[in-house]
């Protein structure tokens, strides 16, 4: 990927990233050793390079940002200590939901089609699929990006780490 696309990508996302909210993530574990700041982070990423590789019809923009907020949820459900204390089972049906909410009030800005993807990438754990090829996309790289997270496979990171390295906290 050349430089000037992943310089593409990180102007896309730097308001996002850069907020303080979304820096807590960074601290937040989500699949064994990766934190929801690296996760979304990466499904982002794949969908931006899908887009290019496949030369998508898709609104990239609305893809990117999307898919970066997929996981929004904004608590710590894995340590017991922060109080959040939502179990396993509740988390996976709410969190798309709770994610969307979040999204909407610190980037009252969004689409529908980026709420919908957002509120619908847990396809087909909760039932109601996506309606865009934009949340598809996001659902279908949100499950790859996770077995990755869990068979802790970091290739994605090293091109934005050579041109971005202003990403990683």
């Amino acid at each position: 990927m050349l430089e000037i696309q992943v310089e593409e990508f990180y102007f896309m996302v730097q308001d996002i990233i850069e907020s303080d909210e979304f820096i807590k993530m960074a601290n937040t574990k989500h699949h064994i050793k990766t934190s929801v700041y690296d996760h979304c982070l990466k499904v982002a990423f794949l969908c931006y390079k899908h887009h290019y590789r496949f030369q998508c019809k898709t609104d990239l923009y609305e893809l990117v940002r999307s898919a970066l907020l997929h996981d929004y949820f904004l608590y710590d459900r894995i340590n017991k200590e922060s109080g959040d204390n939502i179990n396993r089972f509740k988390h996976l049906f709410r969190h798309p939901y709770t994610a969307v909410n979040n999204a909407i009030i610190d980037y009252p800005d969004l689409t529908p089609a980026e709420q919908n993807a957002i509120k619908r990438h847990m396809f087909p754990i909760v039932p109601i699929p996506p309606v865009t090829k934009c949340g598809w996309l996001i659902c279908y790289y949100d499950k790859v990006a996770s077995i990755g997270d869990y068979l802790h496979i970091q290739k994605w990171k090293k091109e934005l780490v050579e041109y971005c390295p202003q990403i990683f906290r």
